[in-house]
């Protein structure tokens, strides 16, 4: 931040306040506004974080994160603690005795969570600071809001500062990130383990889906979320599809642990691949390799795509292009963070990075083909965050 000419940074977005925070930001981010969770950041060490959240979200805060300092706003979400109470006419005594009786507002108000922050920053002595914002989340209406309710301070996009910030994956990050690997691989096996002749996408899918849980229980911990992109045969949108002698099968499928998603791919088949599906895939394979030897600290995000696209060149596929064969993991809104193995990116890879290569081919009337592991960049190269085999396997060969 202070390279960056910034005195804190004010975080609105909900995946934004959790991951500066520790905790999550609460049901009234619902709405994709700015207010209902702010994260403060200040760039002084000194200065402990701040959170601004609702009182319907503050014990959870509170308790994930005891260092933190927190106010509380009011939300619709009306609740009182009845420890001791027995009738409905105590009921008032223990709104009144523990102050959250009286009005509500219809959601949340911005207003009001504005004031608080303002008054925060006032006793933290940054009043007229120059303060980082996520833009890339932040609503213009929201925005404009914020400068008038604290107009003394310099608001700046701090969206790239964060953005580096977030690149660099702390170790509890890296566990999530691993836990989440190692339970997407455990189904995507599940999901070997049902195919056959006439199954179905959905089968596939539902296969895939039914052992989520269970494989995280299995390593001891438990699901935020989970995903999948099962293609089968030729046509790529056809979500009826069922598995036919030598057809294609392609799944790129993430679990999510606190919200910190996975992302990887393999494709099998069952029965023989086509010989022009072979060639293809050895094609995928070389330039997975040529991307996956360039994954070094110090090294660009460019190197890999660059060195990835003059693979498939060589073996001649000239008219073939990817805008990125890869890209940052983590508790993002979605499943592919900044910054990707695209062209020309100059940004630097560096130690403690998690990313997923990916090298992937998609033909109409043909099939999709994709390798994608995830790994964690360290000092002295990759640790790849996968055990399943990359090969094109024919599953009617035998086991999974």
């Amino acid at each position: 931040m202070r390279e960056a000419g910034l005195d804190a940074l004010v975080l609105f977005q909900p995946e934004a306040f959790q991951y500066a925070i520790g905790a999550p930001a609460g049901v009234a981010t619902m709405w994709g506004r700015a207010g209902a969770a702010i994260a403060l950041v200040p760039s002084d060490a000194q200065h402990s974080l701040a959170a601004i959240v609702s009182d319907h979200a503050a014990p959870v805060v509170m308790q994930r994160a005891p260092d933190v300092e927190v106010r509380t706003h009011r939300i619709w979400i009306d609740g009182v603690d009845l420890s001791g109470v027995d009738t409905i006419s105590g009921i008032d005594g223990a709104y009144r005795g523990s102050g959250v009786g009286g009005l509500r507002p219809e959601t949340f108000d911005r207003s009001a969570c504005f004031h608080l922050l303002a008054d925060l920053l006032q006793e933290k002595g940054l009043r007229d600071a120059r303060i980082g914002v996520d833009l890339e989340f932040m609503p213009a209406a929201d925005f404009e809001a914020l400068k008038t309710s604290i107009p003394s301070i310099r608001w700046v996009d701090g969206s790239l500062v964060l953005r580096r910030l977030r690149a660099i994956k702390t170790p509890r990050e890296i566990e999530r990130l691993r836990r989440a690997a190692m339970a997407a691989e455990a189904v995507l096996v599940r999901m070997m383990e049902a195919v056959s002749l006439g199954a179905s996408v959905a089968s596939l899918s539902a296969a895939w889906k039914a052992g989520a849980q269970e494989a995280a229980a299995t390593g001891g911990f438990s699901l935020s979320g989970h995903w999948d992109y099962i293609s089968v045969g030729p046509d790529l949108s056809n979500s009826a599809a069922k598995v036919t002698p030598g057809a294609l099968i392609k799944a790129d499928v993430g679990t999510l642990v606190d919200g910190y998603s996975s992302d990887g791919a393999r494709t099998v088949t069952y029965g023989p691949a086509s010989p022009l599906a072979q060639d293809i895939f050895k094609a995928l394979e070389t330039a997975f390799h040529a991307g996956l030897d360039k994954i070094t600290t110090g090294n660009t995000f460019g190197a890999v795509h660059d060195a990835m696209l003059r693979s498939m060149r060589r073996d001649g596929f000239g008219e073939y292009y990817r805008g990125h064969f890869g890209h940052s993991v983590g508790g993002g809104v979605g499943i592919e963070e900044w910054p990707f193995f695209s062209s020309g990116n100059s940004e630097i890879i560096e130690a403690d990075m998690v990313v997923a290569l990916e090298a992937p081919f998609y033909g109409q009337n043909f099939g999709a083909l994709m390798i994608e592991d995830q790994f964690l960049v360290t000092p002295n190269g990759t640790q790849c965050m996968n055990n399943l085999p990359r090969g094109l396997r024919d599953l009617a060969k035998g086991s999974v």
